[in-house]
């Protein structure tokens, strides 16, 4: 036996309980040096000056007292009539010693409390009056047989007191590793019972008890133990004042959830983050082999990777310079590869970069055709799924990607059919496999420019939001859920790309983010409204294909297609294949530098031509 080996496992057991121990007794031994010291001050010397002259007054009114009595039997023995003088003196002279003494009495009563005994000989006094009568119990009550549990009672209430003041001042050992920085190592100090409870009512959070603080991948994390009337909501109202228990930063997430039992509540500080060492770039290989899941990025307190429904309809709420468009395009990218992806771009600047994967609308006709297409096809499917006998689209899923929300709305709000088309969309699509996903920068329902449309946002069931304004705006953004508080995420660029999930709980997820040369790797796919009785098309894979040196640019091309011939944008849209929306932004740059000329009828001429 490795009796080295045994002592220290018995040694870490032993030092692991007592350390469990000690926050159950660190108020007791608190309340207890706190008491003692609140005496050593008092007794001070003027304290003991004043203590020993109220005794010494005290004794003698007590003997004034004494040979007043005296005297009032003498003179009551010498005279039978109760109003004889001498009775009478005696008597009031009595009277008087005894006022003297009770007043006496008091003033040693309060000297004694302006300098009390030490309450190691309170403690001491305390013990003795239950110890020895139990001894003496014991001793008579034995007989035939030794009778001990009267001593053995007040034996057990003696070590208990000693063993809770020695389990309270007990130092918490808390293993503090290598990489621990300095702000770190200073908040688990604060964060040790014994610490806590010395100071907290300082702060107004008496009644708390800390657990030893442990380093986990997200942060520090511990326990509270919450007595009295405190509950997870009156501490989480307190998180300004645990702040500056701790002294923390201001821009330190504190975040205080329930604990796994009644009474208890988790207060975890996110000094780190669990997804610093991971590429936050995203491939498709971080396409889960669940067909009905996709991945929106790692739980920056736990670094798993985070799920959501890949055919449920989808909010992405975020204010400008939050990471949006970029957090967003990861998940564009499973569903291009998965099935079809229309992108209705109200801004423009994301269409430029999808445009040669698949299908987008910018201008207005563009925007207006691609809602009656989306529509068309949801209603085309609901009569195939009726003459098929099935109720869940079984095909591929049609995703309908909305970017900004604002300028799409206030660009179809006159249009009633086009708004309506669009609201069902959002309400019946999902079973006819065609899917929308929102994303806006104004969260908002109401008002003269709304993000999404009061009639949209409650189909949106899968709801994800980066720092937004306000209070108002992270209502819309996370509904229910909007306590988690998106709109105090911090701001700057380590923060971009960070946000909250419905229903997921208030633990900061860091999504994916896909560059520009990412998405133009993507194969092309232009998804156009499919004809009865059409194969469907094929499922895509991930192709990257290579350009050959010298490929003409999309602006080339339509220059090329105007100068053999073309005089309409439709004419260069069937000779090139470019969508009408590429067409039409080429046709104005080249306008803009004079390549090409538009006549009074809306003809194409070459610039060299025209002139």
């Amino acid at each position: 036996m490795d009796w080295k080996q045994a002592w220290s496992t018995t040694t870490t057991t032993t030092n692991g309980a007592l350390d469990a121990l000690s926050p159950v007794c660190v108020p007791f031994a608190v309340r207890w040096d706190l008491a003692a010291d609140r005496r050593d001050k008092l007794r001070t010397p003027e304290h003991l000056k004043a203590l020993m002259a109220a005794q010494k007054e005290h004794n003698a009114a007590r003997s004034t007292h004494a040979t007043a009595k005296s005297q009032q039997l003498t003179a009551r023995a010498a005279s039978n009539n109760p109003f004889a003088a001498g009775r009478r003196a005696a008597r009031v002279a009595s009277k008087a010693a005894a006022r003297h003494e009770r007043d006496t009495r008091a003033k040693l009563k309060a000297a004694r409390v302006n300098y009390p005994s030490t309450l190691k000989a309170r403690a001491i006094q305390a013990h003795s009056l239950h110890a020895v009568p139990t001894v003496i119990t014991s001793v008579v009550m034995s007989g035939a047989h030794l009778t001990v549990w009267p001593a053995a009672t007040s034996a057990v209430l003696i070590g208990a007191n000693v063993a809770g003041l020695a389990l309270g001042r007990r130092k918490v050992r808390v293993p503090v590793d290598e990489s621990v920085s300095l702000e770190e190592r200073q908040l688990m100090e604060r964060l040790v019972p014994s610490y806590w409870v010395e100071h907290a009512p300082d702060r107004g959070l008496s009644g708390t008890v800390t657990t030893p603080p442990a380093m986990e991948p997200g942060g520090i994390r511990c326990e509270i133990r919450l007595d009295g009337t405190w509950t997870v909501k009156t501490l989480a109202d307190k998180a300004d004042s645990i702040r500056a228990l701790l002294g923390a930063r201001t821009a330190l997430r504190i975040r205080i959830t329930s604990a796994s039992r009644g009474g208890w509540a988790a207060l975890t500080l996110a000094t780190r983050s669990a997804a610093a060492g991971v590429s936050s770039l995203w491939t498709p290989d971080r396409i889960p082999s669940d067909p009905l899941s996709m991945s929106l990025g790692l739980d920056t307190e736990t670094g798993d990777e985070v799920l959501i429904p890949f055919d449920e309809r989808l909010l992405v709420s975020g204010a400008s310079g939050t990471g949006k468009s970029w957090s967003f395009r990861p998940l564009m990218a499973t569903a291009h590869l998965r099935g079809d992806l229309l992108l209705i771009d109200g801004k423009g600047e994301e269409a430029t970069v999808w445009e040669h994967a698949c299908r987008v609308a910018v201008e207005r006709d563009e925007i207006t055709d691609a809602v009656d297409d989306a529509h068309a096809e949801m209603t085309r499917r609901k009569a195939d799924m009726k003459q098929r006998g099935v109720s869940v689209w079984d095909g591929r899923q049609l995703t309908v990607v909305v970017d900004e929300g604002q300028v799409i709305l206030a660009l179809i709000s006159k249009d009633k059919d086009r708004l309506q088309r669009l609201i069902e969309l959002s309400s019946l699509g999902r079973s006819r496999g065609v899917v929308l996903w929102w994303a806006t920068q104004y969260p908002l329902t109401d008002g003269g420019a709304p993000g999404v449309h009061k009639l949209i946002a409650p189909n949106l069931l899968t709801r994800f939001s980066l720092r937004v304004a306000g209070t108002t705006q992270a209502q819309v953004a996370l509904d229910d859920c909007a306590h988690y508080a998106p709109q105090q995420i911090p701001e700057g660029r380590e923060y971009r790309g960070h946000g909250y999930l419905k229903g997921y709980g208030p633990r900061m997820l860091r999504t994916w983010t896909l560059d520009d040369s990412g998405v133009r790797t993507l194969p092309k796919s232009i998804w156009t409204p499919e004809r009865s009785g059409q194969a469907p098309a094929a499922p895509l894979h991930l192709v990257k294909e290579t350009a050959p040196s010298g490929a003409l640019s999309n602006r080339d091309k339509v220059l090329a297609a105007v100068q053999a011939g073309a005089r309409t944008a439709k004419d260069v849209a069937d000779r090139t294949g470019l969508n009408k929306g590429t067409v039409s932004r080429e046709i104005r740059a080249l306008s803009a530098d004079g390549a090409v000329h538009r006549t009074a009828d809306g003809r194409l001429l070459p610039g060299q031509q025209a002139a």
